[in-house]
C-alpha cells in the first residue's frame, strides 16, 4: 500500500469560485474511486470555497496566502506583491514535502503558486481551463503544462502551443442526473400542467435577475407558470413574501438534480459549472453573463453557446425591459425549446472527468524514478 501512495500523489490546485474548484473535484474523485491509496491534496485559500468545502470531502487540504488582485484600487492590492511572494515559498514548500507526481490546475489565482511550486519539484502538470476566454492564471501556467484542457473550442486562439491543447469539456459531478420531470414537481408540489422556469442567480444571487424577475411577477404574473426561484443569500428576505402556490423562492437550491428535472426554461448566469451542466443536461437556458467578472468572460461562455444556437444570450444591461417578452415567447414555444435543448446536448462531451483523471493517472505509471 505504501508503494501505492508513493507512485500515485496528485496534487490539485484551483479554487476562489465553485467554476474553478468543482471541476478539481470530480477528476479528484474520479481518481479516488480508480485508486483508493492514492494521496491527494489540494492546496487553496482557507477563507474561500475550497477551505470549506475540499476538508469536507475527505480531502488534504494546505492553505497559502495569496489573494487576488482588486479590480479597483484598495489598500489590499499594496500587500499583493508580498503575499504573491510568501505564497510562492508556502507553495514550494508544501510540494518539497508532498512529492506529487501530478499537478492539476483549474484556475483562480491560487493555481499560480501551487502549480508553479510543482513543475519546480518536477511533477507533469495538467491544466484545466472552463471559460470561453482563458484565465490570466492558466496562461502564465502554459509554460509548464504537458497538456492543457479545454471546455470551448474558442479558447485555442488564446494559447501559445497548440499541441498541449485538447477540447476535452468540463469536468462535471458523476452524481448529475436528470430525473423524471413530474416526480420532480410533485416534490416541489409544483402543477405539472404549467411550463417551469428555474430562475438560478448563484449563490450570493444576482441583483439584475433578481429584479428582471420581482418585475415580472408584480405586473405580468398569472399563475399559469411554475417559478422555482433560487434568489441567493444576500436577497432571500427581499423576496421570500412572493411566494405562493406556483412560486418557490429559496435562497439556495441544494438538490439542482431536481430543479434541472423539472423546469422547461432555466435562466442563470454563464458560469462554467453551470455551462457545463447546461450541456451536459440538454437544458434550455437564457443566458444574462455577469458583467462584474475579470474579462467579461462569462459573455464568452454565453456567446459561444448562443452563437450555436444552443442558448438565448441576454445582456445584464438589457434585461430588465427585456425580460418578460423573451421568456414568455421561448416558453410558448416548444420547438424552439427543444431545439436549443438538442443543440446544447449536442455540445456535451461526457468523458471529460474520466479522461483528465485517467492521463494523470498514466503519468504516474509512465515515471519510473
Amino acid at each position: 500500500m505504501k508503494q501505492a501512495r508513493d507512485n500515485y500523489r496528485f496534487l490539485f490546485a484551483g479554487g476562489g469560485t465553485g467554476g474553478h474548484l468543482f471541476p478539481a473535484i470530480a477528476v479528484a474523485e474520479r481518481i479516488r474511486k480508480i485508486l483508493p491509496d492514492a494521496e491527494i491534496m489540494f492546496i487553496g485559500t482557507r477563507s474561500r470555497i475550497e477551505g470549506r468545502l475540499v476538508p469536507k470531502l475527505g480531502f488534504k487540504f494546505r492553505s497559502i496566502w495569496i489573494k487576488g488582485f482588486n479590480r479597483k484600487l484598495n489598500f489590499e492590492n499594496l500587500l499583493f506583491p508580498l503575499k504573491l511572494g510568501i505564497s510562492l515559498i508556502q507553495s514550494l514548500l508544501i510540494n518539497i514535502m508532498f512529492k506529487p507526481k501530478v499537478a492539476i490546475g483549474s484556475g483562480g489565482y491560487v493555481a499560480g503558486p501551487a502549480i508553479w511550486g510543482s513543475s519546480v519539484v518536477g511533477a507533469k502538470v495538467i491544466l484545466l481551463e472552463q471559460n470561453s476566454y482563458p484565465g490570466i492564471t492558466t496562461r502564465l501556467l502554459e509554460r509548464y503544462a504537458s497538456e492543457i484542457h479545454l471546455s470551448f473550442e474558442d479558447s485555442k486562439k488564446y494559447f501559445k502551443n497548440k499541441n498541449k491543447l485538447n477540447i476535452t469539456g468540463n469536468p462535471i459531478r458523476e452524481s448529475l442526473i436528470k430525473i423524471n420531470k413530474v416526480d420532480a414537481l410533485n416534490h416541489y408540489g409544483l402543477d405539472s400542467s404549467n411550463k417551469t422556469l428555474f430562475i438560478l442567480g448563484g449563490s450570493l444571487g444576482a441583483f439584475s435577475i433578481n429584479k428582471a424577475v420581482e418585475k415580472f411577477i408584480k405586473d405580468e404574473y398569472s399563475g399559469d407558470i411554475n417559478i422555482i426561484w433560487q434568489t441567493g443569500k444576500n436577497y432571500f428576505e427581499l423576496y421570500k413574501h412572493l411566494a405562493s402556490k406556483n412560486i418557490i423562492v429559496s435562497d439556495f437550491i441544494n438538490d439542482m438534480n431536481l430543479a434541472y428535472s423539472a423546469c422547461d426554461l432555466l435562466v442563470s448566469r454563464a458560469g462554467a459549472t453551470t455551462i457545463a451542466e447546461i450541456i451536459a443536461l440538454g437544458i434550455p437556458a437564457v443566458l444574462v453573463p455577469s458583467p462584474n467578472v475579470a474579462k467579461n468572460h462569462q459573455y464568452y461562455n454565453a456567446k459561444s453557446l448562443s452563437d450555436k444556437n444552443a442558448a438565448v444570450l441576454l445582456e445584464d444591461r438589457n434585461l430588465l425591459g427585456a425580460f418578460t417578452e423573451n421568456i414568455l415567447k421561448i416558453l410558448r414555444n416548444n420547438i424552439y425549446l427543444d431545439e436549443i435543448s438538442r443543440n446544447a446536448r449536442s455540445l456535451y462531451r461526457g468523458n471529460a472527468t474520466e479522461v483528465i483523471a485517467n492521463n494523470a493517472i498514466n503519468y504516474c505509471k509512465d515515471d519510473k524514478s
